[in-house]
């Protein structure tokens, strides 16, 4: 499971998805603009992903 955590204030999490409880890995996606974006996604087909999590207004980092 990817543990998220914020470089200000050391707050962490880690996430499930809610519709099928299987643990969010951590990945990228490249936009149209070629901006790489950190996001969680769900490992199982059809589930998505959604932008990595914030705190203290800035992503929170993943290492894995």
């Amino acid at each position: 499971m990817a543990n998220y955590t914020c470089g200000k204030c050391g707050m962490s999490v880690n996430m499930t998805c809610a519709t099928c409880g299987v643990a969010l890995i951590n990945d990228t996606i490249t936009t149209d603009t070629g901006a790489v974006v950190q996001v969680s996604k769900c490992p199982e087909d059809g589930c998505g992903m959604i932008k990595s999590p914030l705190c203290c207004g800035m992503d929170m980092g993943c290492e894995l």
